[in-house]
């Protein structure tokens, strides 16, 4: 996964019309260069020292904009915590159920080539978990 640049993320975060501020700017960099799918709290727990005024609310509220403007995924995989994916591209997640960690999957096509039967349907979002035992869990 390619990091992106500050100057990138102020640009997709002014495009979607979003006001780039110094904690939402920190937020979506933190979300879009994650590869572990935070949580809001670890969002917050990463960045509230470098953040001296961020509070839990505002991570929330600043990944709900996000969510709502489609620049971040929600995931519902686990089942204590709401997860954010940066990539918005269309793949699927593995959860391993003993270590709790969580993989991106490719997927060839988009949910059309996935299922039958979605022709006459307007699908507006579609995730595709997967749950079981990751290869470093089942090797111990």
């Amino acid at each position: 996964m390619r990091m992106l640049t500050r100057p990138e993320l102020k640009m997709q975060l002014q495009n979607a019309g979003i006001r780039p501020s110094v904690q939402r700017l920190a937020i979506y960099e933190y979300v879009k260069n994650s590869c572990e799918h935070p949580t809001a709290e670890a969002v917050y727990e990463a960045l509230r020292d470098e953040l001296g005024s961020l509070s839990l609310t505002t991570v929330y509220n600043t990944l709900k904009l996000y969510v709502d403007a489609g620049l971040v995924m929600m995931l519902h995989i686990d089942d204590n915590f709401q997860r954010f994916d940066g990539d918005t591209s269309v793949h699927a997640h593995f959860r391993c159920s003993l270590c709790g960690s969580i993989h991106d999957l490719s997927v060839k096509g988009d949910y059309h080539t996935w299922l039958c039967g979605v022709e006459n349907l307007a699908v507006t979002d579609a995730q595709l978990y997967l749950k079981g035992v990751c290869s470093k869990c089942s090797q111990q």
